[in-house]
């Protein structure tokens, strides 16, 4: 890892923070309108959990939100760790390649979430390692990528969370990016490739000349505008899967039976009316970051939601995943007290099951 942090800081990355290894921004391209398509990004903030032995897959399925036991191939699925009163400790997107299954989830919590995963391992045939220091994760987005992607993979995945493995490593179609003014529009395709450090070096010249190379904080934007919602440090062990819309993106499986927390989560599927949710937003401040309180006009002493995450969307405005009480969007909702800024509430770019949710459009 240490010699392509030194090759992307030849190629002009700066400002790496020192806890996440994020990369800040390329040359001088850190200010103004970040772009939306065709931009590249090292995700050097997302660590690897390589789980391998004959019961990888039963022990994982055991553990986490969503369905390992039946993990295809060619495909990669979304999936939560819990802790017993249903929280989330981490999210992962998790995908199976040459035998072992390889969980993607930010760096700042590998440690900590695999050393807790180990503890449960007991007599099962599994190993779990970090692969962070063995591969390389790239994030491409727009038509460009997709034609450049061609040059190494002739099939590319055709949908979102699609697979495909090749000669230089492993390629899944992710979320699209979303407009945030219209929810219904065509997203941006996004990537994650996945591949060894020296095919990296070898690749970035070509990619680099039709592609922007760019921070983290445009990655995230993108996550922001797909509402794919990520577990960080300042979120964790706040939300119940469903309050951050974990469940309608595909990252709990209901009838794969149970995993820490699962009783919990259960009850908050089937019991009454789901009364928290997560929506975006955006808000006139660049100030805006996980883990920060919203208020309510109708209850000001009293936080009725929770950042999950922020980017900033400009030079003086945010795009926001804001974990809040349903009954608080009837009013004005503002950032950090109710003197804050004003949050404005935006679509969804998927549809939840309540069919009672608020048609913010």
């Amino acid at each position: 890892m240490h010699n392509w942090m030194s090759f992307l800081e030849q190629q002009g990355a700066r400002d790496i923070d020192a806890t996440t290894s994020s990369i800040g921004s390329f040359g001088s391209n850190s200010a103004g309108v970040p772009p939306m398509t065709d931009f590249l990004v090292p995700l050097t903030g997302f660590g690897l959990i390589d789980a391998s032995g004959d019961d990888a897959a039963s022990f994982l399925h055991n553990q986490l939100t969503n369905d390992v036991s039946h993990l295809g191939i060619n495909e990669a699925r979304l999936a939560g760790y819990c802790t017993p009163k249903g929280r989330l400790m981490a999210t992962f997107l998790m995908w199976q390649t040459e035998g072992k299954i390889l969980l993607q989830l930010p760096r700042e919590l590998q440690p900590a979430i695999q050393k807790r995963l180990q503890m449960f391992i007991m007599r099962a045939k599994a190993t779990l390692t970090d692969a962070g220091e063995q591969k390389v994760q790239l994030g491409l987005a727009g038509p460009a990528a997709t034609a450049a992607l061609k040059t190494w993979f002739p099939e590319l995945p055709a949908t979102p969370y699609a697979k495909v493995d090749g000669n230089t490593g492993t390629l899944i179609r992710l979320a699209d990016t979303a407009d945030i003014d219209n929810a219904a529009a065509a997203g941006v395709a996004r990537y994650l490739w996945v591949l060894d450090a020296e095919a990296a070096r070898a690749a970035w010249p070509t990619l680099a000349t039709v592609l922007q190379p760019v921070g983290a904080a445009v990655w995230q934007l993108a996550e922001v505008r797909a509402a794919i919602p990520v577990v960080t440090a300042a979120t964790q062990d706040r939300f119940v899967p469903q309050m951050i819309n974990f469940e309608a993106v595909g990252g709990v499986n209901f009838q794969k039976g149970c995993f820490p927390g699962q009783e919990i989560v259960a009850r908050s599927q089937y019991l009454g009316k789901l009364k928290r949710r997560m929506m975006p937003a955006t808000v006139e401040s660049m100030d805006a970051s996980a883990g920060m309180e919203v208020f309510s006009s109708e209850d000001p002493d009293q936080a009725c939601g929770t950042l999950v995450s922020a980017a900033p969307n400009g030079i003086t405005s945010s795009a926001c995943l804001v974990e809040i009480k349903l009954a608080a969007l009837a009013a004005s909702v503002h950032l950090g007290s109710i003197d804050g800024p004003l949050l404005q509430f935006h679509a969804l770019p998927y549809v939840l099951a309540d069919a009672d949710r608020p048609d913010l459009r």
